[in-house]
């Protein structure tokens, strides 16, 4: 019984969906999330016209603070998920910006993105690659779209996250950092670094990477 509550918890965590299971993921994401998202936008160094992707965006959090950073009418943000509740969820936090067009989301994976080739100068994703289904796929396609010397950030509790591991969760995810790293770099991503980070007292870790392209 237990497992099959671990299981079916991991399925909602990956991809929450309409009812009880999808809100209280929802309300876990938002409080949880709320600060790697923050500190995954400031990572980024958004400038006022940048065209920015998250990959996995959820309730909408990180989406909510990359758009405060997009002051110039070049400026344009991108957010993609594959639950459908999410971007139910997200649609609604961003609508006025979706209307005046600084804000498109797309539902759909990472392995097939729905933009052009290097158009995004700054993509992040909190939370994120340990349910993508090919590491390796996702990390090309994300290169695809982005711009030479983009900059990727992807922030994480690594502690929190071997603790999750630990109980049960995620038993069958490419969780590892490390081999997350490697798929970027076997796309093409170089300068690809792990760095722990403090902010306000609370430790977490962020990777970073750039496009490396002609």
């Amino acid at each position: 019984m237990m497992n099959l509550l671990v299981d079916r918890l991991t399925q909602q965590l990956g991809k929450p969906t309409q009812g009880l299971w999808g809100w209280l993921v929802n309300r876990f994401l938002e409080k949880k999330n709320r600060f790697l998202e923050t500190n995954a936008v400031k990572l980024c160094d958004i400038q006022p016209d940048s065209v920015v992707l998250e990959v996995g965006f959820g309730p909408g959090l990180g989406l909510l603070e990359a758009a405060k950073c997009l002051t110039d009418p070049r400026g344009k943000l991108y957010g993609l998920d594959y639950s459908d509740y999410m971007h139910s969820v997200a649609s609604r936090k961003l609508q006025p910006d979706i209307q005046t067009g600084k804000v498109t989301l797309f539902l759909g994976s990472v392995e097939h993105i729905p933009l052009e080739d290097s158009m995004v100068d700054r993509v992040f994703h909190c939370n994120c690659y340990y349910f993508w289904p090919d590491l390796r796929a996702g990390s090309k396609e994300i290169y695809r779209v982005m711009k030479p010397g983009g900059l990727m950030v992807t922030t994480l509790n690594l502690e929190s996250l071997e603790r999750v591991v630990g109980a049960g969760f995620l038993k069958d995810a490419q969780w590892p950092p490390e081999t997350y790293m490697e798929a970027l770099r076997d796309t093409g991503f170089v300068d690809v670094c792990m760095e722990n980070k403090e902010v306000e007292g609370i430790s977490f870790q962020a990777i970073f990477t750039t496009a490396n392209k002609p």
